[in-house]
């Protein structure tokens, strides 16, 4: 029997048992969608972290205090005041591959304005914090050089200061009060809203990192000093180089450890990129063992169909039909099944990630799950196939003839 004829016989068979087939694609179907879905919601959630980094910039480099010992005690990096207006300075002197440096001073309380208070955090920068962070103004100007010499009291709000404490209506050149100490808006940041972790990005108050310093935190040191590559291509190059000039700066012996830690966005990125790709295994793992509950499932049916049609084996063996055709016969079921279960799935993996979209879930689809999917339904096809149609060709014609 040649192919096109063994496909037939096994479309008939397949046809005329419909709904047993049905039910042994059932398996495969339910396997192939948890799959895709598995992968789409990996994929996606993977391109919208993305995404939300790619929003701060993809090449910022940020500059920590490092932990340090002291009489044997390892001490919290947060305690350490290791970044001074020297190394500051010395990085603005001495950059090659940094574009925009940013020295970076916080403080957390409540800010007030007539009746109206929220829990905000301030933050002192220079000139160039909306150049690293890719932000601009939404209405009103950022402060000068001249507000950071004087440390002057002025500041940008973020969209939930304004609609917290002046209920939507413009605040330039209203005064509101952070720890006691007056402000005058000067100006507006346009909205970014929420990012991926569920942090409001708009509840920020800018002012001149001096002001910070002086006013606030009666501190000499920084939090951090936060800085921007020429290019993402050459983020390496840039924290080389800073680790050079702080090395410098702090005067620290060759092999001895650095007081600071330097990190980039780009390690971010990469760190989240692998993480989520991990938990996307998992999950397609955890998917994967309906695969093979699937497999089992249809050699299982195709085990009842080749007991049942023992005499029709019998009849064809015996007018000229040879082991290998009905062993290709009952493989061509098999794999026919399991194609078609594997088709279904991907339609109703497609649907599910439609779905996911509909409630708000980053979801997309890899085109080469489409075609994994395909190769792992022929490989089932074909593996729990093959044990059945092996039981099928080795039978004795006339014993099958017999068979009732």
């Amino acid at each position: 029997m040649n192919f096109i004829n063994l496909f037939k016989v096994a479309m008939t068979a397949i046809a005329s048992n419909a709904f047993r087939s049905f039910l042994s694609m059932l398996g495969i179907i339910i396997g192939v969608a948890a799959v895709i879905i598995m992968m789409a919601i990996g994929q996606g959630s993977k391109e919208s972290i993305r995404g939300e980094i790619a929003k701060m910039g993809t090449n910022i480099i940020t500059i920590r205090p490092g932990a340090e010992r002291r009489g044997g005690v390892r001490l919290d990096p947060s305690s350490m005041q290791t970044l001074k207006m020297e190394d500051y300075e010395s990085i603005l002197k001495n950059k090659k591959y940094v574009t925009y440096v940013s020295p970076e001073v916080t403080a957390s309380g409540q800010c007030i304005y007539g009746a109206n208070n929220t829990s905000t955090t301030i933050y002192g920068e220079s000139l160039d914090y909306l150049s690293i962070r890719l932000w601009s103004l939404d209405d009103g100007d950022f402060f000068t050089e001249e507000d950071i010499k004087k440390g002057a009291k002025v500041c940008v709000v973020g969209a939930t200061i304004v609609k917290e404490l002046f209920n939507g209506s413009n605040p330039i050149g209203k005064n509101i009060r952070f720890k006691s100490i007056p402000f005058k808006v000067i100006g507006v940041l346009r909205s970014k809203g929420e990012n991926s972790w569920g942090m409001d990005q708009d509840n920020v108050i800018v002012t001149p990192y001096t002001t910070v310093m002086k006013r606030l935190n009666a501190q000499t040191y920084f939090n951090t000093i936060t800085c921007s590559a020429i290019t993402e291509e050459m983020t390496d190059n840039a924290i080389n180089e800073l680790t050079d000039i702080l090395r410098e700066s702090h005067n620290i012996k060759d092999g001895a450890e650095d007081d600071f830690r330097i990190s980039s966005q780009a390690e971010m990125m990469d760190t989240m990129s692998t993480t989520m790709d991990t938990i996307t295994v998992i999950l397609v793992v955890a998917a994967a063992f309906s695969l093979l509950v699937a497999g089992i499932g249809i050699m299982n049916i195709m085990l009842v169909s080749v007991t049942e049609r023992t005499k029709e084996i019998g009849l064809r063996m015996s007018v000229g039909a040879r082991g290998i055709d009905i062993s290709n016969q009952f493989l061509i079921e098999s794999i026919m099944i399991s194609l078609t279960g594997g088709l279904l799935g991907i339609i109703l993996g497609w649907l599910g990630t439609l779905a996911c979209h509909a409630v708000g879930l980053p979801a997309i689809i890899p085109l080469w799950s489409i075609f994994v999917s395909f190769a792992v339904c022929t490989i089932i096809g074909v593996g729990f196939g093959y044990f059945p149609a092996k039981k099928a060709a080795s039978l004795d014609p006339i014993e099958a003839i017999r068979y009732e």
